[in-house]
């Protein structure tokens, strides 16, 4: 695999195309997001669904030169669907009070509403957050998707694409969690470690090789934070036995052959991870930047994984190529890994 982005990207497009997974836009009340819509259908890669009133929607995507019918939308008025998509929403929330008043007020909201239809199995997978705050996407997909079975644990990832390609697969790389989880523990770092793993599978096809990241290599510090990390490695161990995980690590000793050689002699990771997991969120959003600002990497996300189905949260500054990519990526959440 190239260490290029655009390849990367082009390279997921193509994997995913053959499905034609239905991926659902919500936000059109944004040009940003029929502009995109319309790309997505031109590049043909997955169906493009969004969300509003059929005839203004149909109007705005013929002029952007989308083919009659290329985009498909869910209409927003059908009172039958709103209906049953309140009384579903109040069933999952009652038994936190919610009223069926207030679950009709959520679903005012287009990404709860969005979220609902993937829920639903009316679309496949969710892109939202241009025109909307990031913790009210994740409030969506929390309430009305849920994470994976044996997941608890809401959480990101970036993949990294860097210019020296002796790192990782070719260069490219995947960090966790440097978005969501502030202060994760033990236990959800056993689900960012997991679900970081089948992230790999489903963007890359390949082997996930994991090091769980600290300051310390194989007890070569002795302190509760550096056990910690061991601790994740050996619960994981039990779930996914097959895995390929080792840590505590030192970041040299996870990525550079020569150094595990003198560090960790034996370890199944040996210097070859594609996976780094980060203690905490401050660890994993200063590593990212570091990569990306002093090692020339490229960083793609952030991405959302540990969800039932993908929904995936946008920048509200993005732009229309950053959601045609971030649909090609939804898709490939959507497969077993």
């Amino acid at each position: 695999m190239s260490h290029e982005p655009a390849n990367l990207i082009a390279e997921i497009k193509d994997r995913v195309r053959p499905a034609q997974r239905r991926i659902l836009l919500p936000e059109c009340f944004d040009d940003r997001i029929l502009q995109a819509a319309a790309e997505m259908a031109r590049q043909g890669f997955c169906r493009a669904f969004l969300l509003g009133e059929p005839s203004a929607l149909s109007k705005r995507l013929a002029e952007l030169g989308a083919k009659a019918g290329a985009v498909e939308i869910i209409d927003r008025a059908d009172k039958g669907r709103t209906e049953a998509y309140v009384n579903r929403y109040h069933e999952l929330r009652r038994a936190k009070g919610m009223t069926p008043d207030e679950a009709r007020k959520a679903l005012e909201n287009p990404v709860f509403y969005g979220a609902l239809c993937l829920r639903e199995g009316l679309v496949d997978g969710v892109v939202a957050g241009a025109a909307t705050a990031t913790p009210v996407v994740l409030r969506a997909a929390l309430h009305c998707i849920g994470t994976r079975p044996g997941i608890r644990t809401l959480s990101s990832c970036f993949l990294m694409l860097m210019p020296r390609r002796e790192f990782g697969m070719n260069g490219t790389l995947l960090f966790s969690d440097p978005a969501v989880v502030i202060e994760p523990t033990i236990e959800q770092l056993v689900d960012i470690t997991l679900s970081a793993a089948l992230s790999w599978r489903q963007f890359t096809g390949t082997e996930p090789i994991v090091a769980c990241l600290s300051f310390s290599t194989k007890g070569s510090a002795r302190h509760p934070a550096a056990e910690k990390m061991a601790e994740v490695v050996r619960r994981v161990r039990q779930i996914e036995p097959t895995l390929r995980v080792d840590g505590e690590l030192q970041v040299d000793a996870a990525i550079v052959p020569d150094v595990a050689a003198l560090k960790c002699k034996g370890s199944p990771v040996a210097g070859r991870a594609n996976i780094l997991i980060f203690p905490d969120l401050g660890a994993g959003n200063i590593g990212y930047k570091l990569a990306e600002r002093l090692g020339g990497g490229q960083a793609v996300g952030s991405i959302l994984q540990g969800l039932a189905k993908p929904i995936n949260d946008l920048s509200r500054g993005c732009h229309v190529q950053d959601i045609v990519d971030t649909a090609a990526l939804t898709a490939a959440q959507t497969f077993a890994g």
